[in-house]
């Protein structure tokens, strides 16, 4: 049996799935001043419905880290780089607390210019004069050689965390590295506090099984991993929305998805029935990270959305101020319309309605028209920024978690929804998009069920220079030496063997059967008139996806 746990903006949902059903569901108010009691809440729901002994993994979504983010609830962070020549890293720099210290490594990973030990010691001793005590260490061509990186961390040894930037994902990109290391960061200190005390919780309530977070791409971390990766958490979310919806349907064209929670809605395109990746990494905060993501678009449309009315129009959102009317709040939101237009009947109906009415009164239309406007004004707004997205979208090639597809122009011709409003809202959104669309059944707790099934992922970069003789694999932290007749096949093979081992090493529910090989080359390098050696790059991983589906009836 898998548990799923998705903590969203309005609702914490959880589900129990065994042999492709939903045993038990359940859907309760987040309370954002105390995640920890959402997941506490939900996990004895749940358990009061099956046994704990049955429960094989369980895995959770959160919105902690990206919250954290947008709120300014972070760390300072002391971020100490070197690069050497052709960059200017002050022109990216994240964070008040930033140090170049001079040193490089060239673009084959050789010391070109020794790090400056003594002015890293001073940029750690400031740091911790203004009370910052973790560090972002990260240099330029790390993964061809993280000895500075190395170097730095030894220089804050005395850290509460330290992320050096080879360890988070073996692609060049050095301001997108920099950024990714002072999130990771940032957000270390209050994740590994909520991490502590969920992991308590669980074992109080007597669950004895492997617990993962989900990140952005659409896969899981084991939780203890997770403790030095958090900045994956960011945008879990939408991945648990995304992969819910792969377990619940069988998507085999161009089509669209939408989530409609109480805050927000995520929309998401699928190509070829494969979901859209963001390749390079989403950015956060203005900075492009190395963080993969799902590709989301979340706007501020959900059932929690409040009702105004400018220039004549009825508008939803993007304004939340407070629970619908139906569930105790003072102002109507677009819950309150679906009540009063009679499509649902959600918490107190009367509430509603007399909201509802009062609001239209004031503006001299029938109570029941307004209603009708206001689902009408949503579905419209919807509908305009699906349309800009996948614009966005089409304006250059697609990548989805299995390839890439050139020249291809996405056109849905299948509209899939889930979350709390998808059946009240799917006449509207059909009317709206002139194509079919689908609400599968479960579709209200579908985040939930995509955390449950969602499979643990990992990747591996390996780099080999068979002229100098060796062999690196950055986020394992790994340096072998290799010999001159090392070859692209081997590289391969040995990079299905280390991303096995850690697989079993970190206890994923992922075999050794999905991993695959996503990137191969192998360059000669020539001097005078004759090769040299080989540069080679090999890039094994398990791509995303789901344990097992849910059967339709």
């Amino acid at each position: 049996m898998y548990l799923g746990i998705d903590v969203g903006g309005t609702h914490t949902d959880a589900v129990a799935v065994e042999n492709g059903a939903v045993r038990a569901s359940c859907k309760i108010v987040t309370r954002h001043e105390d995640l920890l009691a959402s997941i506490n809440g939900a996990l004895e729901e749940i358990l009061a419905q099956v046994d704990a002994g049955a429960v094989r993994q369980l895995n959770l979504s959160t919105t902690l880290s990206t919250n954290a983010l947008v709120q300014g609830r972070i760390d300072d962070v002391g971020v100490l780089v070197s690069c050497g020549p052709g960059v200017d890293p002050a022109s990216f720099a994240p964070g008040r607390h930033f140090y170049i210290i001079d040193g490089a490594i060239d673009h084959r990973g050789v010391e070109s210019r020794a790090l400056d030990k003594a002015a890293a010691a001073r940029a750690v001793d400031d740091c911790r004069k203004q009370g910052v005590n973790v560090f972002a260490a990260v240099t330029k061509f790390s993964i061809r050689n993280p000895s500075q990186e190395i170097a730095l961390k030894e220089a804050a040894q005395d850290a509460d965390f330290v992320t050096m930037g080879h360890t988070l994902a073996g692609r060049l990109g050095f301001p997108r590295r920099v950024a990714t290391a002072y999130f990771n960061c940032a957000v270390w200190r209050l994740y590994n506090g909520f991490v502590n005390a969920v992991s308590e919780s669980i074992r109080a309530m007597g669950l004895n099984c492997p617990v993962g977070m989900l990140k952005a791409d659409g896969g899981t971390l084991p939780l203890d991993v997770s403790r030095s990766f958090p900045v994956q958490s960011i945008f879990s979310g939408p991945a648990a929305s995304v992969m819910g919806i792969i377990a619940l349907c069988d998507i085999r064209q161009d089509s669209v998805i939408f989530d409609i929670g109480g805050t927000t809605t995520d929309i998401a395109v699928f190509a070829e029935g494969a979901p859209l990746i963001e390749r390079d990494g989403i950015s956060i905060g203005g900075h492009p990270t190395l963080v993969r993501a799902l590709r989301v678009r979340s706007i501020a449309v959900g059932g929690d959305s409040a009702l105004s009315v400018a220039g004549g129009l009825v508008r939803v959102g993007p304004q939340r101020e407070g629970p619908s009317m139906a569930a105790g709040g003072g102002r109507p939101t677009l819950t309150d319309a679906l009540n009063a237009a009679g499509r649902s009947a959600y918490g107190d109906v009367a509430a509603s309605e007399k909201g509802i009415a009062d609001m239209a009164r004031d503006y001299g239309v029938d109570a029941r028209k307004f209603a009708e406007t206001a689902i009408r004004s949503a579905v419209d707004h919807i509908h305009q920024e699906t349309r800009a997205f996948l614009a966005e979208i089409n304006e250059r090639p697609v990548y989805t978690i299995h390839e890439m597809l050139e020249d291809r122009r996405i056109v849905p011709n299948r509209v899939y929804l889930m979350g709390g409003p998808s059946h009240s809202m799917s006449g509207d959104v059909r009317e709206a998009f002139k194509t079919p669309v689908i609400v599968p059944e479960n579709a209200s707790v579908a985040n939930a069920v995509g955390a449950a099934l969602t499979r643990t992922t990992h990747d591996v970069h390996l780099f080999a220079d068979t002229q100098r003789g060796f062999l690196l694999i950055p986020s394992l932290e790994l340096s072998e030496e290799v010999g001159k007749n090392f070859d692209l096949k081997a590289a391969e093979a040995e990079a299905k063997r280390r991303l096995g081992e850690r697989l079993r090493e970190i206890d994923a529910s992922t075999g050794f059967d999905d991993v695959e090989i996503t990137e191969s080359s192998s360059f000669n390098m020539v001097s005078g008139y004759g090769t040299v050696g080989r540069n080679i790059r090999v890039k094994a991983q398990v791509k995303p996806g789901v344990l097992e589906r849910i059967n339709q009836s």
